[in-house]
């Protein structure tokens, strides 16, 4: 309640941003404490907070890598931010998240570039309302939100350790995940149920996949730690902003509820705040494993904190990989 009350409010938290701060505000106040030469690759860049996120951080001389299945989109969004940001570097090549070829593929020619790699930002997402199967014949909300991003990190995770070690700073991982992952109960998260279910659902199939999301940040940071690299991983909630995920949501409430909520939904600056405080704040140096929301530090589900259960889940994701890709995704 207190938190509710907090964020209605938009009162600031300990960090100093609360729910009403901006990916402007909060990057403005610790511009001058970027480092020089970042580069960033963000999935879902195309529109919404993702967009506004590769926008705030060119601004501040962050090298924006857009992973897109649309390049005509992206190509308009890269015209969009050189317009403001003129000197601004944005690399555009093509992906589908839903097929494990595509990211191996996309990945193999990232690397080729030979570019360094600093920040990678898993912020792509869909919400379907019918149960569709990816080319792997994998659910379409679990291949895109969670399969995909989990071969991205893996195949880029050495770049990314190299990064760090190479320039001394640390790199950061972050997920983009969703509040609503507290709705899902430990008996309905069966991995396989959710690679091919049989009585489908999309509220709860997108509720799994950003659990999954934030099981794989501790999982992933408790094996960075263990190997003492220079790179963090951690999840962040933008909160319920106005992108197309919840106009897709409408089949699951009525308008009126709809209209009700939506006065209290963030806009995209608002929404991208949290993920630019993260990737950015000098604040979060050696901050990992950990879940924000409103750029603050926040609780997760007892399920989301379960060591066992994102272990796992690691394990049985590799697996899959392994079998689709034929090799290992690291």
């Amino acid at each position: 309640m207190k938190e509710t009350l907090r964020y209605l409010a938009g009162l600031a938290g300990p960090s100093g941003y609360g729910s009403n701060s901006t990916a402007e505000q909060v990057t403005e106040d610790f511009s001058c404490m970027v480092p020089p030469h970042l580069t960033a690759i963000i999935t879902g860049a195309t529109s919404g907070i993702g967009a506004e996120t590769a926008r705030v951080l060119a601004k501040k001389g962050v090298r924006i890598v857009i992973p897109a299945r649309d390049l005509r989109r992206a190509a308009e969004l890269k015209k969009e931010i050189q317009k403001e940001s003129p000197q601004a570097e944005i690399v555009l090549l093509e992906v589908d998240l839903s097929s494990l070829t595509s990211v191996k593929r996309f990945c193999t020619e990232f690397l080729s570039l030979g570019l360094s790699l600093n920040i990678l930002i898993n912020n792509a997402g869909i919400f379907s309302q019918n149960l569709e199967f990816s080319e792997d014949k994998i659910e379409m909300t679990y291949a895109t939100n969670y399969l995909g991003h989990f071969v991205l990190t893996e195949m880029l995770l050495e770049k990314m350790v190299e990064t760090a070690a190479k320039t001394g700073i640390q790199g950061r991982i972050i997920n983009v995940t969703s509040v609503i992952h507290s709705w899902v109960k430990r008996d309905s998260f069966r991995f396989n149920q959710m690679l091919n279910p049989k009585n489908y659902n999309g509220t709860r199939a997108y509720a799994q996949s950003k659990l999954a999301n934030i099981l794989h940040v501790k999982e992933m940071a408790r094996q960075l730690q263990a190997r003492n690299a220079r790179v963090t991983i951690n999840a962040v909630h933008p909160g319920i902003v106005k992108t197309g995920i919840i106009r897709a949501h409408k089949g699951f409430i009525t308008d009126s509820i709809f209209f009700v909520a939506s006065k209290f939904l963030k806009s995209s600056s608002q929404g991208a705040s949290t993920t630019c405080y993260v990737a950015l704040s000098p604040q979060l140096e050696g901050v990992t494993g950990k879940y924000f929301a409103d750029c603050n530090e926040s609780s997760c589900s007892s399920l989301a904190n379960d060591e066992s259960e994102a272990q796992k889940l690691f394990k049985q994701t590799r697996a899959v990989i392994y079998k689709r890709l034929g090799q290992p995704a690291a």
